[in-house]
């Protein structure tokens, strides 16, 4: 009965990316496996034919993704969930239109992906009737960690106990193996002992000895982990964010990232998704250069969306050296996105500002000038271990608007402008943004937060108390406040000009290596809509010379409601001056 739900051709899609991960395993007990575990939650799609995208308009310039913990907000009278709902609605809803909730779960480490309970919801944080409320007003975004699970997990309890099917769940392997090949995010062993009921073993664990890599080449992994997935979909995600999913196939003697196999088991899961729920959108979180981060379009057959990871940096670097000219080459050869693919554009989120991105595109000498800067600045910097036992900039640990902000004067005008600049930098180019919370609300660094825990990372994860919120809500003087309204108007203006969905057209123009400039327009309704955004990376007044995208005349300048008039051979942009401007309104 389940197979004739499913289409022919899905069928032997399915089965051509099952018999590449499991050749060994038994093919029709595989197809088996995945129609019951589909079918267990009716999402089932007879529908769906080609890639599950077509007319859905799964996005648009409505899109704007707010990325918050859970408990990032806390109340003495409801849950954070609740909390944050209540903030939500009260102030965000003309300005995001869905909430990426980073891992909600049950938790032994590194902030929430360390799970002990894939399934349930960590109850200092709420329940899933606060997620379901939550998303009755604003679309969801889940993270499904299926890399590594916690080791106090039951799942890790089953393995050292031998107990089937677990006993297989984990990647397992020699202390004396040669694993010089394997690319390491960290400077801790990638190897673990435990002890276990058939004796001492050597598992994998590429992140933390907290987070025990899960086996993929098992299909028991593979079937669980999809039925979580699809577990997740039916509580009302829209959005799936990969965690960490470059390190997700192990094979000796490579590098053990961006594997064949790790590829593969992203289109067979795209593969699923197009079927059974098409308006799910996937997107892989991989902190890497940016050509292998790219990668995981595939040809248009696996991530719907990947992370912008080399913008964060290179935006940050071109304020601080007052320089637009890296960011404006890198943006001109970004190559041309599959239909119904796009990117997820971010200044900042939960983790830090990721360095590998930035090779092949930044010096050394740049790299560096970057480090210092955020040293100066009392941010922290994070470091892997190489191949020939060096180390190497991993990431940076700060707030956004910390690492933009003059060190006497943090809320000063000028570092107002600066941090606005590079929000709306990321709200300008092509793709879906998103918005942490802690940029959203001008946070500065939690120095307490890590001299408490020793955790860089939490410099950038402060838990806000109902007292504090209401008093940064409620301070008419403060710069801060401003700074939050300022943000909220500019993504109101945003979700209102077509010229900023994900399918409108590029151009970046390059008008002076002081102005970052690029050119959005769209075909709506036989009218062409479009919006050149300007953007000036320096703090002087700037001339800029007349180019053929932006004639002499009157405009609409979208940010401010004004009309801004060229007539003349040149015009100036005030220090970090934005303009989003509109010729025919």
């Amino acid at each position: 009965m389940l197979r004739q739900i499913y289409q022919k051709e899905f069928l032997e899609v399915v089965s051509k990316h099952l018999r590449v991960l499991y050749p060994d395993a038994n093919l029709d007990q595989l197809i088996k496996r995945l129609l019951l575990t589909t079918g267990r939650y009716g999402l089932h799609s007879q529908s769906s034919q080609k890639s599950g995208l077509e007319d859905t308009g799964i996005w648009s310039e409505k899109d704007v993704v707010l990325i918050t913990y859970a408990d990032s907000l806390l109340s003495e009278e409801s849950s954070p969930i609740k909390q944050l709902r209540n903030f939500a609605t009260q102030h965000l809803q003309e300005a995001i239109s869905t909430v990426h909730l980073l891992p909600f779960f049950p938790y032994s480490s590194d902030d929430g992906f360390s799970v002990k309970d894939y399934r349930a919801v960590n109850p200092e944080s709420g329940t899933w009737n606060d997620i379901t409320l939550l998303g009755s007003n604003f679309k969801l975004m889940f993270d499904w960690v299926l890399n590594h699970v916690s080791a106090e997990s039951q799942w890790f309890k089953y393995y050292t106990n031998s107990i089937a099917p677990y006993s297989h769940f984990f990647v397992e392997e020699s202390k004396d193996t040669d694993l010089s090949m394997v690319t390491r995010p960290r400077t801790s062993p990638l190897l673990t002992k435990v002890e276990t009921r058939n004796g001492t073993k050597y598992v994998w664990t590429t992140f933390s000895a907290d987070q025990v890599d899960l086996n993929f080449a098992n299909p028991d992994v593979f079937f669980e982990m999809l039925d979580i997935l699809l577990f997740y979909i039916s509580m009302g995600a829209q959005i799936i964010r990969l965690d960490a999913v470059a390190f997700l196939w192990k094979e000796i003697g490579t590098s053990c990232m961006h594997h064949e196999n790790t590829h593969e088991f992203i289109k067979l899961i795209r593969c699923i998704l197009n079927q059974v729920s098409p308006s799910s959108i996937l997107l892989t979180e991989t902190n890497v250069p940016h050509e292998e981060n790219i990668s995981y379009f595939g040809n248009g057959d696996e991530a719907h969306m990947v992370y912008q990871f080399s913008l964060p940096p290179l935006v940050l670097h071109g304020l601080l050296k007052e320089d637009a000219s890296h960011l404006t080459k890198w943006a001109s050869n970004l190559p041309e996105l599959p239909e119904n693919c796009t990117f997820f554009n971010f200044t900042s989120s939960h983790d830090g500002i990721g360095m590998r991105p930035l090779q092949g595109i930044l010096s050394e000498d740049e790299i560096a000038f970057l480090v210092d800067k955020i040293k100066e600045k009392n941010g922290e910097v994070s470091y892997r271990s190489l191949p020939d036992g060096s180390k190497s900039p991993y990431e940076l640990n700060t707030t956004y608007f910390s690492a933009l902000a003059d060190e006497d004067k943090p809320y000063s005008e000028i570092s107002s402008q600066r941090f606005l600049a590079s929000q709306i930098v990321a709200l300008s180019i092509k793709g879906i943004p998103g918005i942490y919370i802690h940029s959203l609300l001008a946070s500065m660094n939690d120095l307490e937060g890590v001299k408490n825990s020793g955790i860089p990372r939490r410099i950038n994860r402060k838990k806000l108390t109902q007292k504090e919120l209401d008093r940064f809500l409620s301070d008419t003087t403060s710069a801060q406040r401003n700074i939050f309204l300022d943000y909220l108007n500019i993504l109101k203006k945003r979700r209102n000009c077509a010229a900023f969905d994900p399918e409108a057209t590029q151009d970046i123009i390059d008008l002076s290596h002081k102005v970052f400039c690029v050119k959005r327009s769209l075909i709506k309704d036989e009218k062409n809509i479009s919006v050149l955004c300007l953007h000036s990376f320096s703090g002087q007044v700037e001339g800029l010379k007349l180019h053929e995208s932006l004639e002499e005349g009157t405009y609409l300048d979208l940010l401010s409601d004004g009309v801004f008039t060229v007539d003349k051979r040149s015009f100036q942009l005030q220090p970090f001056q934005c303009l989003w401007l509109m010729k025919n309104f």
